[in-house]
């Protein structure tokens, strides 16, 4: 579902971000990215995301090249992922459930459909009884499982999450991580960023990154130092 191959990436700053990065992530699969701050993780998200496009190499997401996307091939990418960023970035001008509906009603939904579904998500990270609550009126873990329920509206195949859990307590940032774990039980595939070696320990696949490289990774079901 996902395939890097030599990725590099420059910024115009001369700051390289990514160095000849491969990585491969099968459908249904979750697996998290861990290194410290600047080693190229919410690089590789916004590549898969088309944020970014890879200065060298290939990053092949549903059978598409990002690198050769056209602009107009955005739209269809992105309804197929949900972003999970570190700033929610949620709209306190209009209520929990208006900024869960947001991403439906810009591809077309109807206001009924897009409530409907808005408020199955609420109720699938646990704050259906938050609808009608502005956005300041919550705690930050409860900000944050409104951003994954909009980014689970849309019935995306991949999540894609950049730090969920940063600045949370523990008990939040459990409740943030079932959240996201409940979507992968269902075949979602999700990739993760974290340094939470909390989160990391009840990983089944993890891919280590230091200066834009892999350095180390490994899984469940295969010797540790492979990725």
């Amino acid at each position: 579902m996902i395939d890097f191959k030599h990725v590099s990436k420059q910024y115009s700053h001369g700051v390289t971000a990514l160095s000849d990065v491969n990585l491969s992530v099968t459908k249904g699969e979750l697996i998290y990215l861990a290194g410290p701050s600047g080693a190229g993780k919410s690089t590789i998200l916004k590549l898969i995301a088309a944020m970014e496009r890879p200065s060298g190499g290939s990053v092949q997401v549903n059978g598409q090249d990002i690198g050769k996307l056209k602009r107009s091939g955005l739209p269809y990418l992105r309804r197929n992922l949900g972003l999970i960023l570190q700033q929610q970035r949620l709209l306190d001008d209009r209520s929990v459930l208006a900024n869960v509906m947001l991403p439906l009603q810009i591809t077309g939904s109807t206001n009924s459909e897009a409530e409907k579904r808005a408020r199955a998500a609420l109720d699938k990270v646990g704050l259906l009884d938050k609808a009608a609550a502005m956005p300041v009126a919550l705690s930050g873990g409860e900000q944050q499982r409104v951003s994954i329920a909009r980014a689970i509206v849309n019935r995306p195949q991949i999540i894609l999450a950049d730090e969920p859990t940063a600045n949370l307590d523990r008990a939040s940032a459990t409740r943030v991580m079932d959240a996201i774990t409940a979507f992968h039980a269902v075949g979602v595939t999700c990739v993760i960023s974290s340094h939470d070696e909390q989160i990391l320990g009840r990983a089944s696949r993890v891919v280590y990154l230091n200066q834009g490289r892999v350095v180390d990774g490994w899984r469940d079901d295969a010797p540790k130092g492979q990725a």
